[in-house]
């Protein structure tokens, strides 16, 4: 993996659209699960429309697992190059003042470069939670590759002792928060891309035990190789007392990922079983 990563990114882009073709044209890989969840997320969109999201996304994918790759090598100095930070200041701001920060990012782009690209960027500590992996290969590897640059991951059941044991220290805590809980532990659902969704409730319980500010940390491609990472506030410091809703945290972040996704489609993970679990019929939905 080492020596694939070394090559340079437009032989790794050359191997990338070796790959779409293997996993799109002749595999078909979740083709399916692609086709189904794109269809429905946007339902006013032409069949026309909805093939070009499905080929787009497909590259993007295999770009995913190349760039990837080139993470086992590439420099921090390549990596800045090619990440623009927008919005980052008043997340700044906070830490400067001492305080943490949640970012409440998603599988968008690529969120391996996210990961890696933001603790370049801050002079703080940041925190990633994340779920082990049950393959011990798989689980060396990225935890090797997310720890790289500097990045302190957590495991999911760690969490919150995590944060306790730093409490009074400015840190950015990191989490992907559009991953789809267990069916027996769902306790938010909302209406996200036409369909009944549910979410971890994470964000919310952290601020209500912390009070920290909140951001939504979102990634697109500017173009091949290059990407932009915004940092958009979903709520200050004690902001969400004045809020007479259940799960405000979670609700703006699933706001603010579904207009992302409408204005940047391709760049979602439509192969991810997003929508497995049926909504029970006695759950009703926030108000959107």
């Amino acid at each position: 993996m080492k020596g694939i990563s070394m090559l340079p990114f437009s032989v790794l882009y050359a191997l990338s659209t070796f790959l779409y073709v293997m996993l799109y044209q002749l595999i078909g890989y979740r083709k399916k699960v692609v086709r189904q969840n794109i269809e429905r997320s946007f339902p006013a969109r032409t069949r026309q429309e909805h093939r070009q999201i499905e080929k787009q996304f497909y590259k993007n994918l295999c770009d995913v697992i190349v760039e990837t790759l080139k993470m086992v090598s590439i420099s921090p100095e390549e990596l800045q190059k090619r990440v623009h930070f927008k919005g980052h200041e008043r997340a700044d701001a906070y830490l400067a003042q001492g305080q943490q920060v949640i970012g409440m990012g998603a599988h968008l782009a690529n969120w391996e470069i996210m990961s890696a690209a933001g603790n370049l960027k801050f002079a703080y500590p940041i925190d990633g939670v994340y779920k082990p992996l049950s393959s011990s290969f798989f689980e060396a590897f990225m935890v090797f590759l997310r720890s790289r640059f500097g990045i302190k991951l957590v495991p999911m059941k760690d969490t919150l002792r995590h944060m306790i044991r730093h409490k009074n220290q400015p840190r950015l805590f990191t989490m992907l928060a559009d991953q789809v809980p267990p069916y027996g532990h769902i306790q938010f659902w909302t209406t996200f891309l036409h369909q009944d969704t549910a979410f971890y409730v994470s964000g919310d319980r952290l601020r209500e035990s912390f009070g920290y500010p909140v951001f939504f940390v979102a990634m697109k491609h500017l173009r091949r190789g290059y990407f932009e990472i915004e940092f958009v506030e979903l709520f200050g410091p004690g902001q969400d007392k004045e809020v007479d809703q259940k799960n405000p945290v979670t609700h703006a972040f699933a706001r603010q990922l579904e207009q992302w996704i409408e204005a940047n489609p391709a760049d979602y993970l439509w192969s991810h079983k997003r929508w497995k679990h049926k909504k029970p019929a006695d759950q009703v939905n926030p108000a959107s």
